[in-house]
């Protein structure tokens, strides 16, 4: 079968590890079953991956992509929950120590098809496309969790979302704004602010700009950039939830004594489990909230898509389609 996948390791030039081609069928282990994917997006876990982290060499060659939309064996349409929790574990998959996703330990979803446990397939409504469900699973999930699981978030409450324009903070803009929050957004670059606006931002400002209010929380996944001012941007009592580290997780300052003055939580999250995804399809099922799609790319062109995100191009999800 046709797939996209990583044969070695490349820590400076990632794409150069990618590669295109023909692959064994996936097998099935029991309990699982196998979905023909129709559409596929692509996370900056794909472009890590190529550079070694996160994914063994004794694991290659591996399958790319954690996230899918396809027909079941039954030919019905699902979405793939990318989390693989040990067999042995019960409840929230995502404290399971012994997890992966989609494309650590088993092949992942650049291909024609792919295995996943049985109970790792939600069904999809009408409603939403092939391509639209496939953002879900990571990106969108993960928003998901940061604001309504970890964050608590509820109507009428400020958010500040920092770094406007990747995946997980344009997911997290649309989600407030479809539950009937106050939207913040930071971005470096002007059209990217003008963008928040337009995908439901109230308001935008200048990477670092002090706010004319404090938040109640912030969803934070820049990382060292963004944390003070993430943390100096919050109310007594406030919390930032955060998810990742794109600037790297290394502070000049955490900010430790604002923390404990101001009693501020912070909150990790990572993820989302298969019951937090079924609600996240019924949420845009209702709302007509819809993923933001960069571009959609034949899954033979999948080079370009990952030079994209690689040079920080995209606004919203890179998707690829077989």
């Amino acid at each position: 079968m046709f797939a996209v996948y990583a044969d070695r390791f490349s820590k400076d030039d990632p794409i150069s590890a990618l590669q295109v081609g023909e692959r064994p069928d996936p097998e099935v282990p029991e309990g699982w079953t196998t979905v023909t994917v129709k559409a596929a997006s692509l996370n900056h876990h794909d472009l890590f991956s190529l550079r070694g982290v996160g994914l063994r060499e004794e694991a290659l060659p591996m399958i790319l992509g954690c996230d899918a939309a396809g027909l079941d064996e039954d030919g019905n349409e699902v979405v793939v929950h990318a989390v693989v929790s040990d067999p042995a574990w019960s409840g929230d998959e995502t404290f399971d120590p012994k997890r992966s996703l989609l494309s650590e330990r088993h092949q992942g979803t650049f291909a024609d098809r792919v295995a996943v446990p049985r109970a790792n397939v939600v069904p999809k409504p009408a409603s939403l496309s092939f391509e639209e469900a496939a953002c879900l699973p990571t990106a969108w999930l993960t928003a998901y969790r940061m604001l309504f699981t970890r964050g608590e978030l509820k109507a009428g409450e400020t958010v500040l979302v920092q770094g406007a324009g990747g995946g997980v903070a344009t997911a997290v803009i649309m989600l407030a704004r479809a539950a009937g929050l106050r939207v913040l957004a930071t971005s470096r670059d002007e059209g990217k602010r003008a963008r928040a606006l337009e995908i439901g931002a109230h308001e935008v400002y200048e990477s670092g700009a002090r706010l004319p209010v404090k938040v109640d929380a912030v969803m934070e996944t820049v990382g060292r950039a963004t944390w003070s001012h993430s943390i100096r941007s919050l109310r007594p009592g406030g919390r930032i939830v955060t998810s990742g580290t794109t600037s790297g997780p290394d502070l000049d300052d955490a900010e430790l004594t604002r923390i404990f003055f101001l009693q501020l939580s912070v909150i990790g999250s990572t993820m989302g489990t298969r019951g937090e995804l079924a609600a996240l399809v019924t949420m845009l099922d209702a709302t007509g909230a819809r993923p933001l799609i960069d571009r959609v790319l034949p899954m033979t062109e999948a080079r370009d898509g990952f030079a994209a995100m690689l040079e920080g191009e995209q606004f919203g999800k890179i998707v690829y389609t077989r």
